[in-house]
């Protein structure tokens, strides 16, 4: 299977991701407005990450409510790709989009003075 189609799957296992989640009476889940920030699924299709970022919850409550809707999730997944066989899903954090904030204020803090006269006749 060439990597093309791999993205392709991995893209829609996202979209219907985003739509299933919405529908998870799990209030772990529900409650800590979760989204789906990517999905990397093995070559064979047996297994895939799915990476998430959530505004609300603890990690060990939200790992919890995953764990409990899993099966919902993959079957909701099954009816909707219509794939072979349904990867075993495996809910990792994403922390990139706090990273890329704490960056953010990095670079936002920064104090950057103007050269003087005599620092630009210095160089060469």
């Amino acid at each position: 299977m060439g990597k093309y189609r791999r993205n392709r799957i991995n893209e829609e296992m996202q979209k219907e991701l985003m739509n299933i989640l919405r529908t998870v009476k799990d209030p772990r889940v529900q409650d800590a407005f979760v989204s789906v920030t990517a999905v990397d699924a093995t070559p064979d299709l047996k297994y895939a990450k799915i990476y998430y970022s959530a505004l609300q919850g603890e990690e060990k409550e939200l790992k919890a409510g995953f764990k409990a809707a899993t099966g919902y999730i993959r079957r909701e997944l099954a009816r909707t790709l219509n794939l072979r066989m349904t990867p075993e899903l495996t809910f990792l954090r994403d922390n990139s989009i706090t990273y890329g904030a704490h960056i953010s204020t990095i670079l936002n803090n920064l104090e950057i003075s103007e050269p003087t006269p005599e620092e630009t006749d210095e160089q060469p």
